[in-house]
């Protein structure tokens, strides 16, 4: 309770903090949406740009949504710091032609149920009229006039993809974006770019600029929040290996926001930050993965691969917590495939 509390002042501030300017660059207005989707990609430190092979490529690289043959479906469910706050995703693809893949991916933060004492405290020597001096010897708290209220993030992400060739593939989303916390509400548009060169086919490299026009958000308190862009590149390269296939792969993440001590390392303000991971692939079946992602954790996670089904799951213990019962993220995927005959790519023809 105490911490839903403190939350709901903090964010209850820099809400009204921010009606008092017009227009600013929000280092971490877009954080929300930088948390990574999907078990596999997330027990693998996030370094996904240049591996994704699946519906969830909407979010790490619009290009390879092309790779898809068959129409998917996948849902995430995120567990974190205690389960307060909750981060879910849902995504659908479907390929179009022989050559193109179109998608939608919903990301969900929320905090829900914080207490509104805003309106709670009163005056217990005059009727109980509503005071806002806490310091007041008759100031007590209602508990009938607390209310709640959630604070949402969402994102909307609509993807286009394309094979140039079966060596390149390119694509592009339009994101919308509103965010809300009580009274008030944001809105906003933004656009990434992404590309896949594949020059063999053990080896794939790749780059999606996220916000690469710079996204705008708009309050209706009057204040305009710009989200800059971010450039994430990859590298993976995969192997045959004990009855497997090994897959390591590499990243980094470039961003334009003056992130001197939030980052692993800085040129003024560009920084950057390592992604690394390794996934190793029994026969196709089973899946063991470890990683090391953007904000200096370990991960590890593992899969398995049934029949038309993917489950994944991901765990991460965030090394900036002092509280163990804050530490702790859990992630779980289930993705859909509709391999059939009748859906394979091309099978309209």
């Amino acid at each position: 309770m105490l911490k839903k509390i403190l939350l709901a002042v903090f964010l209850l501030m820099l809400s009204l903090g921010q009606a008092n300017a017009q227009l600013k660059i929000g280092k971490y207005a877009g954080e929300f949406m930088a948390i990574g989707v999907g078990g596999r990609a997330n027990a693998m430190g996030g370094a996904y740009v240049a591996v994704a092979n699946d519906v969830t490529a909407g979010y790490w690289n619009p290009a390879a949504l092309a790779r898809i043959d068959y129409p998917e479906i996948s849902l995430m469910y995120s567990q974190n710091f205690g389960n307060l706050v909750n981060y879910n995703y849902a995504s659908a693809a479907l390929p179009y032609g022989d050559d193109m893949s179109f998608g939608l991916s919903i990301i969900r933060l929320g905090v829900d149920g914080i207490p509104d004492t805003r309106q709670a405290l009163v005056d217990d020597a005059n009727k109980g009229n509503v005071i806002y001096d806490i310091y007041s010897p008759n100031a007590r708290i209602d508990p009938s006039r607390v209310k709640e209220f959630s604070n949402a993030d969402w994102a909307f992400y609509f993807t286009f993809a394309k094979r140039h060739s079966d060596k390149l593939y390119y694509g592009a989303n339009v994101k919308l974006i509103r965010r809300d916390i009580a009274e008030y509400s944001a809105t906003g548009i933004g656009f990434d770019v992404g590309i896949l060169y594949q020059p063999t086919g053990r080896l794939s490299l790749g780059a999606n600029v996220q916000d690469i026009t710079t996204t705008l958000v708009a309050w209706n308190t009057g204040t305009n929040e710009l989200i800059s862009p971010t450039a994430k590149t990859g590298i993976a390269y995969t192997f045959d290996f004990l009855y497997g296939k090994v897959t390591p792969a590499a990243g980094f993440d470039m961003r334009f926001e003056n992130r001197r001590f939030a980052s692993q390392m800085n040129i003024g303000p560009v920084s950057l930050d390592f992604r690394g991971g390794l996934e190793y692939s029994y026969n196709d079946i089973l899946a063991v993965r470890m990683g090391y992602n953007d904000i200096k954790d370990f991960t590890v996670g593992a899969g398995v691969r049934l029949p038309k089904l993917n489950i994944d799951y991901s765990f991460a213990h965030f090394s900036g917590a002092k509280d163990d019962a804050l530490g702790d993220s859990h992630k779980i995927s289930l993705t859909l495939t509709l391999e059939s005959p009748k859906f394979l790519r091309g099978s309209g023809k």
